[in-house]
Formats: structure tokens, C-alpha cells, sequence
């Protein structure tokens, strides 16, 4: 399993970011292609995963809805509330201030078990990562404004890729390009195929007129 590292808010004694690690994902699959995966390799009937896990959609908000828990093979399931604000008096909750904040997910021990079982050749360190250089440092050396002039005379690229050059954090990098996509005059359009994200740089002749 390729990972990547990235740097944490907090510091060590050395005075840099800790670092914390995460899976260097490279395909996310679909439900559409976890079905072709059963049918071919598992003997299963095309459309039963999809059918199996339509059904488990319908169930499973049936049988949530009173804050049950449900308990599977592979985990167990249950809904998560939330308070619409900061409370320290129970008497001051009202039941419009209680909504729903989404659902827990803790996996089983055979489920954790059995994938770490099939990680068989380790783990191995995706060389071409983010660099962890803090986003004000590299704002204030220009860094990131560099690196978007040179990106905008291509024709596109993605999130991972101008985070690498800039040294931006994947996630500050996509909030930083979905800016610019933003507003009257935009400097690029964001189009997403498949699970890819991919930015255009807008070229005089399709910017907008005044």
C-alpha cells in the first residue's frame, strides 16, 4: 500500500510539523465496479452487489431511524446526533436543537483483521508527495503565485499535481484552485470525470465579456 505523509498544525521539539499519514489512493471504486469485480472473480450474478446493498440502503434507514444500532459482518452502524449550538444546561435543549450529524461506522475486528492480512507486501512511501512547507511561508516567498503562472499556460492539471509544485497541502491547494474558479472573472473552470478533478486555465477568447 503507497502512502503519503503530510504536516500536522502542531509542532515537535525540532520546531517542524509533525507528521501524520494517510493511503496514496489512486482509484476510488464504485459500487458499479465492485459488482463487475463479484461477478467476475466471486461467481456472482451481475447487479446482485448493487441489488444487495439498494436493499441494505433501505433497511438499514428503516430500522436506524429510532437510534438503533445495527451490527454486520463487516461492522456495525449507527446514527450520530448533533446540537444546533453550545449547551451546558439540559433544560435549555430543545428537540428542534437536536438533528441529525450523520452515521457512525466502526469496523469489525475480522474486517480490520482480514485487510491487514491481505496488505501483504507492507507499505512503501509514495515518493512524489506534498512538501511540508507551511501555506504562509510559501505565500509570503511567492511561491504559490509562481507556480500558478506557470500552470495557467497549460492546457490542465489536478489538484495533486499543483500541490507537488507549489508545496501546498492537497486540501489547501483544492480550496485555493476552486477560488479561482470562482467570481466575474475567473481564471480557470473546474470539470470533474470519473473521480478526477481536472482545472482548465480560461483563455482570453473564452473569458467572459464585459
Amino acid at each position: 500500500m503507497l502512502y503519503e505523509l503530510y504536516p500536522r498544525p502542531t509542532k515537535g521539539a525540532d520546531g517542524k510539523p509533525l507528521l501524520y499519514v494517510r493511503p496514496a489512493i489512486g482509484f476510488k471504486h464504485t459500487i458499479r465496479s465492485i459488482d463487475e469485480f463479484c461477478h467476475k472473480y466471486r461467481g456472482m450474478p451481475l447487479g446482485e452487489m448493487q441489488r444487495l446493498f439498494t436493499i441494505f440502503f433501505d433497511v438499514a434507514t428503516i430500522l436506524m431511524r429510532d437510534g438503533s444500532r445495527l451490527d454486520t459482518p463487516i461492522g456495525s452502524f449507527a446514527p450520530k446526533l448533533k446540537l444546533s449550538g453550545d449547551f451546558s444546561d439540559p433544560k435549555k435543549v430543545k428537540n428542534k436543537d437536536v438533528s441529525l450529524g450523520g452515521v457512525e461506522f466502526i469496523p469489525a475486528k475480522d474486517f480490520v483483521t482480514e485487510l491487514n492480512r491481505r496488505i501483504v507486501f507492507g507499505y512503501r512511501h509514495k515518493e512524489d508527495v506534498i512538501k511540508v512547507t507551511p501555506a504562509h511561508e510559501l505565500r509570503e516567498s511567492g511561491k504559490v503565485e509562481q507556480t500558478l503562472q506557470e500552470f495557467l499556460q497549460r492546457e490542465y492539471f489536478t489538484i495533486r499535481r499543483f500541490a507537488y509544485e507549489s508545496g501546498l497541502r492537497y486540501n489547501t491547494a483544492r480550496a485555493y484552485l476552486d477560488r479561482l474558479c470562482k467570481g466575474d472573472h475567473p481564471l480557470l473552470k473546474r470539470r470533474k470525470l470519473g473521480v478526477y478533478v481536472y482545472y482548465y486555465p480560461i483563455r482570453d477568447e473564452e473569458a467572459p465579456k464585459p
